[in-house]
């Protein structure tokens, strides 16, 4: 066991990115194994996530949300995921509006306030529970957002360098090298900042990079001349690290072997959330993903392949942008055809006759009508961790008949059959109560439990023992991305930040 760097606080390791999408997330992720590996205690942090894909954790009230990507790095620690490792979860449900998910409960007051008004009112949490994990920990790896050298940003921070400077954070400064202009960028972002914050970047890192390495040189010295700041590694692409992304659609490039059997057809609507849930299929053997946002992508489906509606932040939103594009006649068209259909979460709600929202939470629409159902939006939202086992499906869903899954909800939405259906015979099958609901052909399923394509179980049912078991674990994913930053790190640099 490693000697604890500090008797009473944790020491800070903290990835700064020069944009986003430059890898803070695999990056921080990536550390958070590699210190678990030298035997710390470890825990991850970021103070704000502006995100729509979150997890459910455990939290003083039960369950509570944290962004996907604290999820992840907590496991990738080795420790058990709370609501402090991100007291602030920003859940965009417009392009000017996100609601407020403060230590994992929605809070109305500060989804009522301007983006300024917030940051004084939410420090003193975000200081607290940061306090709080350096306390039990011997390192705390934590992740910036966006950019540090934001100016317009950088008085109301409270998820950089104000973070940076309360912890004594030593930082690491990561760039995408890839798109090109690295070297500005560190030195634009380094140059922007205030002196004493300068003072907390200890190493440049270069991200994403293809080609010969050598014909870095002269620019990592130059710019060390600059600075004064060492560039301590030089991190080639890596393609399929199997990591969900935090940000947007991830590429439909497949990293599993085998002819394409199954294409599965995910529809990219604007407010899409939890999306990560789908990363596995990357990986299935024969299984082609692809992101659909045209009919034309759904054109020459058979009906062996899926059509999924995932997640969103904004159903009747999400729907009326489906329509709009003529998707909700391709869908319609795959499922007459007995194509395979799910809709998780705000897919199954778009899947019923109605959207009711009598309290203003989401919008009511009419729904795509291919399963009997009617779903009222409540003010009272529902997280939690759920384990269920599926009744009896027919059809495509079949295989799942009898599998225990776990994954979790997050959902204002309340779902039941439609009444006036129902009266006149037109019933959905209820395959888990008050979860899970099929069509009499068999060929769509609605659920609102997440994660069901991560589960071990329920890939084994859908896929076969060809398709489960090449499936990367997660913990061979961390131990992947560990060894990455133990070979391209320069020596001795990872273990000294924690000094």
């Amino acid at each position: 066991m490693t000697a604890r760097p500090s008797a009473k606080l944790a020491r800070c390791v903290m990835v700064l990115g020069t944009t986003s999408g430059a890898g803070k997330s695999w990056l921080a992720t990536a550390l958070c194994r590699w210190y678990a590996n030298q035997g710390y205690k470890v825990a991850p942090f970021k103070a704000q996530n502006m995100s729509n894909n979150a997890r459910v954790v455990a939290s003083d009230h039960g369950h509570g949300e944290i962004g996907s990507a604290q999820y992840f790095q907590a496991i990738a620690a080795r420790t058990v995921p709370d609501v402090r490792m991100n007291p602030l979860l920003l859940k965009p449900e417009a392009d000017t509006k996100s609601q407020v998910v403060l230590l994992g409960q929605v809070s109305a007051e500060l989804t009522a306030l301007p983006w300024r008004g917030r940051s004084e009112r939410v420090w003193p949490q975000i200081a607290a529970a940061l306090d709080a994990l350096r306390a039990e920990n011997d390192v705390v790896v934590i992740e910036g957002a966006g950019s540090p050298a934001e100016i317009n940003l950088h008085a109301s921070d409270v998820v950089n360098m104000r973070v940076a400077r309360h912890s004594g954070a030593r930082c690491l400064l990561v760039t995408d090298i890839d798109r090109g202009g690295a070297f500005a960028h560190l030195y634009g972002t380094w140059a922007l900042l205030p002196e004493d914050e300068r003072a907390l970047i200890h190493g440049f890192v270069l991200n994403r990079f293809r080609g010969d390495a050598t014909l870095l040189a002269p620019a990592p010295q130059m710019l060390q001349e600059l600075t004064g700041v060492p560039t301590v590694a030089t991190i080639p692409m890596q393609w399929h690290h199997g990591l969900p992304e935090e940000d947007g659609v991830f590429d439909d490039r497949s990293t599993a072997a085998g002819a394409v059997h199954t294409t599965v057809a995910i529809i990219a609507y604007p407010r899409i959330s939890n999306l990560d849930e789908f990363q596995p299929l990357k990986n299935v053997p024969g299984v082609r993903l692809v992101w659909a946002r045209s009919p034309a992508e759904l054109a020459g489906l058979k009906p062996t392949d899926w059509v999924v509606l995932p997640g969103s932040k904004a159903t009747a939103a999400d729907l009326a942008w489906l329509r709009a594009q003529g998707l909700d006649v391709a869908v319609a068209a795959h499922a007459g055809q007995g194509g395979t259909v799910l809709g998780v979460c705000g897919g199954l709600q778009m899947l019923g006759e109605a959207l009711i929202d009598t309290a203003g939470i989401d919008g009511n629409a009419p729904g795509l009508g291919l399963l009997p159902l009617v779903t009222t939006f409540e003010p009272a939202k529902t997280v939690r961790r759920s384990t269920v086992q599926f009744g009896a499906l027919q059809g495509a869903w079949a295989p799942l008949s009898g599998v225990q899954a776990s994954g979790y909800e997050i959902h204002h939405g309340q779902t039941a059959q439609h009444p006036a259906m129902a009266a006149g015979g037109d019933v959905a099958r209820e395959v888990v109560p008050g979860l899970a609901w099929q069509n009499g052909a068999g060929n769509v399923l609605g659920l609102y439990l997440h994660g069901l394509l991560e589960d071990p179980a329920a890939l084994q049912a859908l896929f076969g023992r060809a398709g489960a078991a090449p499936v990367p674990t997660l913990d061979a994913v961390m131990e992947g991305l560990a060894r990455v930053v133990d070979a391209h790190f320069e020596p001795g640099v990872l273990q000294a930040l924690v000094a």
